[in-house]
């Protein structure tokens, strides 16, 4: 009996431990880790390269293969496109179809538009938009490009015209981004944000217009 007592009371530690959790050392580590990853930075579309200069002004080209159609065949539908997209929602006096060159295959649109930042209740945030379109119709082939872009900012708080940007001095590299080029900076960011998205609206009805 003396002996069973001995057995038992050296198994109990044993018993306990085998009662408790096993792990790794680092097995809590993996969570911490996890957190410790750096989360996607939501800007990064907009950052280096977004906005493209040619020439020292800002300007964006789309390039489209559209096999199967003529020069004229684009160009009816770019001059059809364009001459719709003045009659969108948003659209100001003045936005037009500035100029056609049917012998050279071209059309050019003047576009006047609000572009909007913030639309909530009792809170509008937007600038007037001025750009220009112009269309390259070749055979089976079209480029368009956009650019010759400004901005007229708060006319109704301010007077006098509102703050007056240019493309150039107010949404490029230099003027938009830190210096390191991973942030945009206060002020142009959200026009450099709703310009970059409205280009990247346009040229994809553009794409699909002469495709179809």
């Amino acid at each position: 009996m003396r002996l069973f007592f001995i057995l038992a009371a050296c198994l109990l530690p044993l018993a306990a431990m085998a009662q408790g959790v096993w792990e790794r050392p680092d097995a809590g580590n993996g969570e911490a880790k996890e957190q410790q990853e750096e989360k996607p930075n939501p800007d990064a579309k907009y950052l280096a390269g977004a906005v493209p200069e040619v020439d020292g002004k800002v300007e964006w080209q789309l390039d489209v293969d559209v096999p199967g159609k003529t020069a004229d065949q684009i160009y009816d539908i770019m001059l059809q496109c364009f001459t719709d997209l003045t009659k969108t929602e948003n659209q100001l006096e003045g936005s037009q179809v500035a100029l056609v060159n049917k012998a050279e295959h071209i059309v050019v649109a003047n576009i006047r538009e609000w572009l909007v930042f913030t639309d909530k209740f009792l809170m509008l945030d937007r600038t007037k938009f001025n750009y220009t379109l112009i269309a390259y119709c070749k055979d089976n082939h079209l480029t368009v490009t956009l650019g010759r872009i400004t901005y007229r900012y708060e006319e109704e708080r301010v007077g006098n015209g509102g703050y007056v940007y240019k493309a150039e001095e107010w949404i490029d590299d230099d003027s938009a981004l830190n210096r390191k080029k991973t942030r945009l900076v206060a002020g142009s960011a959200k026009f450099r944000r709703k310009t970059v998205d409205r280009k990247d609206y346009l040229f994809s009805v553009i794409k699909e217009a002469v495709l179809k």
